[in-house]
């Protein structure tokens, strides 16, 4: 049983998890939408959104915060706080949308889109 275990594996150890958080993160804040599997898009979501409600402080903590969760990206950092997070300055949460995309050819892995809303 699964009690108090939240987190999907992806059939791969911690480091590889987060490495990959991080790589699908900083793809979604540089390019404002990806495609990727249903479930990779499902654990994304509370990951980013949690960075943009961060980055809406402000303030250099924050900052360097979002720069370690991103491994050290300046560039996706930057962009997080200058575009991002005052276009949703307003916005309690719901900074992102998944929409089904079907299934991918290879493997019939259920594919989806993940972007922000305007």
């Amino acid at each position: 049983m699964r009690h108090h275990n939240k987190n999907k594996k992806f059939g791969r150890v911690r480091k590889q998890r987060t490495a990959l958080m991080r790589s699908l993160a900083r793809s979604l804040i540089l390019h404002d939408k990806i495609q990727t599997t249903e479930a990779k898009a499902k654990a994304l979501r509370p990951f980013i959104e949690k960075l943009i409600t961060k980055g809406k402080d402000g303030t250099l903590s924050a900052r360097r915060i979002i720069l370690s969760r991103l491994g050290g990206s300046a560039v996706a950092t930057t962009k997080l706080f200058d575009t991002l997070s005052p276009k949703y300055k307003e916005r309690k949460g719901g900074y992102t949308r998944i929409t089904k995309a079907g299934t991918r050819v290879g493997d019939a892995a259920q594919e989806a889109i993940i972007e922000f809303v305007k």
